[in-house]
């Protein structure tokens, strides 16, 4: 008995030993885990937090975007990029792409009513050179075809007849101021009056030389510079009809140059009876000169038919922005016609969105954003378009670089 208590003893003892290192490992694994466990739910939750506060922005509850159907059938992507705005771009992308903004006019027009035109001048900004005496060309200042600014010098003329005009002028403006100072007793009211009107006249012809009046007050303080004078630009514009030569004696009322500010030109068409009767003065028409389109407005009527051509002429004014159109250019004009409902515009205003749709660019405050639009008829590199809006800036050119911009940012217009 006492060998097997001895004998269970120990053994029980070691069982028990067993059992409680067993379950003492379990715990310590459990533990373990639980911790691990812990600490991973604690860096999870944690990092966001961390991220968040670290970044220096301020972050709220309205950043979690939500992507729903937006009627289109889109997914996640698009969603997000229909909150991106027009396309902007800087100055030296505008002037390499080439883009030309136009405003539509709220008349509309038909690629059928149509007429040839030819530019030319605008008169109202035109000035012709012809001094009224005879005059000789001492010295050229200027080539034809020359960009000068008002108060440039263009020539130096002189001679005989202008020598002589400048000398009769010293005479009576120093006769008109004697006689000026004295009293009224002392010299007749008419003698006063001849020398007045004397010292007017001669002035005038110095006028009609194209002497300025500061010219005039300097010749008549200093008597010795008469016999030649130089001939300054009314105006800036383009040296055009340039004919004189170095000692050439140019007779009287001879044209000697022309300046005309390009900025504006005209346009002479010549239209029928019956497209004649569609226009009124001060009504919008489009003139296209090769692959240039530009807005022009009915200034005149001659409200006379031509006794060959049985036409009757009408004049349209436009601007001619950077002056790359000239005088003697054939144009042709469409003329408003509220029958077709619709806006013209060239072909280079057109592009295809993303689903094949044309499309043209609209400049607005966030840049410059593509519009889907209807093109109702195509004709001779023209379109008549629907589905703008009224005064809408509309890029004419350059279109195809904004449809590039767009296509590599993913842009889309759901303008259908």
């Amino acid at each position: 008995m006492k060998t097997n208590n001895k004998t269970v003893v120990p053994t029980m003892m070691l069982t028990n030993s067993t059992a409680k290192s067993s379950v003492f490992g379990l715990n310590a694994i459990t533990r373990a885990m639980s911790l691990g466990l812990l600490m991973t739910l604690t860096t999870a939750l944690l990092i966001p937090t961390l991220a968040t506060a670290g970044d220096g922005h301020d972050h709220s509850a309205e950043e979690a975007v939500l992507v729903k159907d937006d009627g289109h059938g889109h997914g996640a992507e698009e969603a997000v990029e229909e909150d991106v705005h027009g396309i902007e771009l800087t100055a030296e992308q505008l002037a390499l792409a080439k883009i030309e903004v136009a405003q539509l006019s709220e008349q509309s027009f038909s690629l059928e009513a149509v007429a040839t035109a030819t530019l030319v001048v605008d008169r109202d900004r035109t000035v012709t050179i012809a001094p009224q005496v005879d005059v000789r060309v001492l010295k050229r200042s200027v080539v034809p075809g020359q960009e000068v600014n008002k108060g440039d010098v263009l020539l130096t003329l002189g001679g005989v007849a202008v020598a002589q005009a400048q000398a009769d002028y010293i005479n009576a403006a120093a006769e008109w101021s004697r006689v000026k100072r004295m009293s009224a007793s002392a010299v007749s009211a008419s003698r006063r009056l001849q020398a007045q009107v004397d010292a007017e006249l001669k002035r005038a012809t110095l006028e009609a030389m194209k002497m300025t009046s500061a010219q005039i007050t300097a010749l008549a303080d200093a008597p010795e510079t008469i016999g030649s004078y130089q001939l300054i630009a009314p105006i800036s514009g383009r040296v055009q009809k340039d004919i004189a030569m170095l000692g050439q004696i140019v007779p009287a009322g001879t044209a000697l140059m022309q300046l005309t500010d390009e900025s504006h030109l005209w346009v002479e068409a010549e239209l029928t009876p019956v497209q004649a009767e569609k226009v009124s003065i001060g009504s919008k028409t489009v003139v296209k000169v090769g692959d240039k389109s530009l807005e022009g407005t009915i200034i005149g009527r001659s409200h006379e038919l031509d006794s060959v051509t049985r036409t009757e002429q009408i004049l349209v004014a436009f601007e001619n922005a950077g002056h790359v159109l000239h005088a003697g250019q054939f144009a042709e004009l469409y003329l408003p016609d509220a029958s077709e409902g619709g806006v013209i515009l060239p072909d280079s205003a057109l592009t295809r969105s993303s689903d094949g749709h044309w499309q043209v660019f609209v400049q607005g405050a966030e840049g410059f954003e593509g519009v889907e639009i209807e093109v109702v008829e195509r004709q001779r590199g023209m379109n008549l378009v629907r589905g703008l809006a009224k005064d809408a800036q509309v890029v004419i050119s350059g279109a195809f670089f904004l449809a590039s911009e767009q296509a590599k940012s993913g842009f889309d217009i759901h303008n259908h």
